[in-house]
Formats: C-alpha cells, structure tokens, sequence
C-alpha cells in the first residue's frame, strides 16, 4: 500500500518534471525568437538572453531525465537482453536499476554540494547579468534527485513483477 502510493507519487513527480522542462525548453524558443528581432531588427545589444536560454537548456536537460526514465526514453543496447531468458533479463534490468541509482546518488551528492558552494559562497556569473549561481546549479540535484526516486520506483516495480524488464 505505501510503496503503490510511493511509485504513483515518484511517476507524478515525474510528469510533472517533464511538463516543466518542456515548458523551459518552449520559453528557451520565445526568448531566442526575441533575441532575433531585438539584435537584428531593431538593432539593439542584448544582454541576457543568450545566458539564461544557456541555463534553461542544461536546466531542461537534467530535471526532464527523470520524465525520460519514466517512459524508457533513454538511448539503451537491447543486443544482450535480446539473447537472455526472461529471468535473465529481469536480472540485467535490476542490476542496470542498481548502476542507475549508484550513479544517480553520487551526482546528487556532488550537485548538493555544488549548489551549497554556489549559495554560501555567493558566486555570480561572469557576465554583465551576473545571476547568482545557485539558481542554475539548483537543476543539479533537483533533476538527480527525481531520477533517484524514478529508479527506486523502477525497481520496485521489476521487483513486485508488475512490469517487464526493458
């Protein structure tokens, strides 16, 4: 009971995460359409467009890898499993779930502690906008984190046998 509403918290976390970087990903379009005409038409400098169309793009990319996760999006060699039994592929997909969260929690960690540096130390960027950085570095573990949840869920679904390895 808990751990069903653990794995449909995670997925509509998930979705959500999904729904948000797709959001970023469509506002990084609008933002480099106005970068255009103000550059170009209008002949005016720009200033912070470029930079925050950098950081919502890398953002997108991390926080929307756990919606990727989630649907088996991610760029995977199928030539292994396709040779296994299926109990060899159910093991293959635990122990890639395994690597996945080793993997998942050390990037987390790292990401906390870059963004506690960021946020302590008040770093700015090196730009005439100078954002502080803890904002951009926040997608780190944010984006970690979710994937970490989503693999935990994975896992616990291959383990119940509620879905199959992929």
């Amino acid at each position: 009971m808990i751990l069903s509403r653990f794995i449909a918290a995670v997925r509509k976390a998930s979705e959500a995460a999904g729904i948000l970087a797709a959001a970023m990903i469509g506002f990084s379009v609008l933002i480099v359409c106005h970068l255009v005409f103000t550059r170009y038409f209008l002949r005016s400098p720009t200033v912070w467009q470029t930079e925050l169309v950098t950081y919502l793009l890398v953002g997108a990319t991390l926080i929307g890898c756990p919606y990727v996760l989630k649907i088996g999006g991610h760029v995977s060699v199928a030539l292994l499993p396709h040779y296994l039994s299926a109990p060899g592929k159910k093991r293959l997909a635990i122990l890639g779930s395994f690597m996945g969260i080793f993997f998942c929690g050390v990037l987390l960690w790292s990401g906390i502690d870059l963004w506690h540096e960021a946020w302590a130390g008040g770093w700015l960027s090196e730009t005439v906008w100078a954002v502080p950085l803890f904002i951009p570095y926040a997608a780190l573990p944010l984006g970690f984190g979710l994937m970490l949840l989503q693999y935990f869920a994975d896992l616990a679904t291959l383990l119940r046998g509620e879905a199959e390895p992929s």
